[in-house]
């Protein structure tokens, strides 16, 4: 077998009060403590939601204190409630209008899955006209649930490579969802 020398690192890479990494961990690591949630509430989770913005639960310790009621200026599009299949073009048209990169989260069982509501009117789950990257459940889930949902958002942003969205798999995705 042969012998692996491992070599000391270059001088200038890390010594007291600084390091070096790559660029892409850099920006994961602002963009993730930086997120602007877009809040689309349209029942029972979205008072869930504004008890998670209080100062009891504070949503904004985690880097997301600025909501934004406008699609253009946010980056976290958090679904929550029940989605009529008349508000399907409605949400797919908020998230397009959002700038990329953005994220998606549905929260509760309603917007995860249609809830207990299996009608004509009532879409079973977002992910039929969107793509989601977390579901928080529970019908409606607590305030604990939905910062945990923030949070697997949060290290999905933290790790995501910058090219990611690039990616031919990424736009395969979309193309799934008829957006370009």
């Amino acid at each position: 077998m042969s012998e692996i020398n491992i070599v000391d690192a270059p001088p200038g890479t890390e010594g007291p009060g600084y390091f070096a990494t790559s660029l892409d961990k850099v920006i994961g690591l602002a963009r993730s403590n930086s997120l602007w949630p877009l809040p689309f509430a349209t029942s029972c989770c979205g008072i869930e939601f504004m008890a998670t913005m209080g100062s009891h639960y504070d949503l904004g310790r985690f880097g997301a204190e600025r909501l934004s009621f406008s699609p253009r200026q946010a980056d976290v599009l958090m679904v929550m409630g029940t989605i009529a299949k008349k508000m399907a073009p409605v949400l797919k048209q908020v998230y397009i209008q959002m700038a990329e990169p953005r994220w998606v989260m549905a929260v509760g069982a309603c917007a995860s899955s249609g809830g207990i509501f299996d009608t004509y009117s009532v879409l079973q789950g977002i992910d039929e006209v969107i793509p989601v990257d977390v579901y928080v459940p529970g019908c409606p889930p607590r305030p604990e649930a939905i910062l945990d949902g923030f949070q697997r958002i949060q290290d999905l942003v933290r790790n995501e490579s910058g090219r990611r969205r690039n990616s031919d798999y990424y736009k395969e995705l979309l193309g799934q969802y008829g957006i370009k």
